[in-house]
């Protein structure tokens, strides 16, 4: 834990000595501008391991608006002037050879006896490579700024807004046909906080209900706190329809959140929590296995005690939080699992990180030739921006084949 904390305070303090550099030393000449910029540069700096620190620890929750808006803004800052270093190069390689081009004239005129007038050129030309240079520092800047706003204030108007509904028909080959078009609403990553508010969970399931759902999963990830402090914010859970109930499982940030008085409160609600268990639903069994990170604090997820000793003739979707679970519940002959975790990657192009953590990032894919749908998540974590994956809730149609 210590190791990854320190990689993580490298990696910020190396992110912004880089965005000092290009936004702070590179345009701005020394004088009084320079000395401002570096203590704004300092600050923000030590703006993100607070915040991170301190909100998750249940103080300085003022400090998660700035913070987290500032964790969106230099992330977004990063990309663009990095995607801006290629033009940057091409254009000073392209300054360095003209340079290179007006010396071999001038020393050619030399050597036939030209006049020296050229002396005053040379001054000139470097003069004219300093103000380039300056004019694309300030150039590069200034867009970034503007581009890292305009995204980041797209991403707060996406995140805070209501969650889409999609829908999605899925073929179960041994569903019966008394349970031809059964609806699986799918919710996950509702991730109830300092940020969300009062009417976050209320706008969730009013969204639910208008879909008339047969049966509602909750797949993990419902809380970042204790019940103590949103528990208040949970109570319109209690006011979930569905023909055969809502069911809820755990997710990694439930075990940061005190797992045991959460799945209790839930129960509470009415939503039934599974715990490495399965219900049969009609002609359809139900599983739940808890999250792969209760490992870490001995609640880890036992496959084979949901779905080890079933009827194989019955289908059964399996509830879990992460998409990676896949990987060790397709062995038991699953039909379908429901999963949330990745936030469709939340804030674009950091989807393309989270592909090298987990084998589908958004939507319907398989693994291991088991089919695995991955819901966007209602909420989001860390900054309250998403790009290119909105906030979503997933109805699932199954039909026979």
């Amino acid at each position: 834990m210590l190791g990854f904390v320190g990689v993580a305070l490298l990696l910020v303090v190396l992110i912004h000595a880089y965005l000092w550099k290009r936004l702070v030393r590179d345009p701005l000449p020394k004088g009084r501008a320079r000395r401002i910029g570096n203590v704004v540069a300092v600050v923000l700096g030590l703006l993100v391991p607070v915040t991170l620190i301190g909100v998750r620890a249940g103080y300085l929750s003022w400090l998660a608006w700035p913070g987290y808006l500032w964790l969106a803004v230099m992330f977004y800052l990063l990309v663009v002037l990095l995607v801006l270093e290629i033009p940057r190069l091409v254009l000073r390689l392209t300054w360095v050879r003209a340079s290179r081009r007006t010396g071999e004239k001038v020393s050619a005129n030399l050597s036939v006896g030209a006049a020296p007038a050229t002396d005053q050129t040379d001054p000139g030309a470097a003069a004219e490579g300093i103000d380039r240079r300056l004019l694309l520092a300030r150039g590069a800047a200034i867009f970034a700024g503007l581009t890292a706003a305009g995204v980041t204030g797209y991403g707060v108007k996406t995140a805070l807004g209501a969650p889409q509904l999609d829908r999605v028909q899925l073929p179960l080959a041994k569903l019966p046909r008394a349970m031809d078009g059964t609806r699986l609403a799918v919710v996950s990553d509702i991730h109830l906080g300092p940020l969300t508010g009062s009417h976050h969970v209320g706008r969730i399931v009013s969204l639910i209900n208008s879909v008339q759902a047969d049966i509602v999963c909750v797949v993990g990830d419902l809380v970042d706190g204790s019940v103590a402090e949103l528990g208040r914010f949970a109570a319109p859970l209690a006011d979930i329809e569905s023909r055969h109930g809502a069911y809820f499982v755990t997710g990694n940030h439930e075990y940061y959140s005190g797992y045991r008085e959460w799945v209790d409160e839930v129960a509470r609600l009415g939503v039934r929590p599974l715990r490495n268990e399965r219900l049969e639903i009609a002609g359809l069994d139900l599983a739940g296995v808890n999250d792969l990170g209760g490992a870490d604090v001995g609640d880890p997820p036992d496959f084979a005690k949901a779905l080890g000793d079933r009827d194989r003739t019955r289908p059964v979707v399996l509830m879990a939080h992460q998409p990676a679970a896949a990987e060790q519940a397709a062995p038991f002959g699953v039909d379908l699992q429901v999963s949330g975790h990745t936030h469709g990657g939340q804030m674009a192009p950091f989807n393309l990180l989270v592909k090298l953590q987990q084998p589908i990032v958004s939507g319907l894919g398989t693994v291991d030739g088991m089919p695995v749908y991955v819901t966007n998540g209602a909420g989001f974590w860390g900054p309250p921006v998403r790009v290119g994956a909105p906030p979503q809730v997933t109805v699932i149609e199954l039909r026979t084949s």
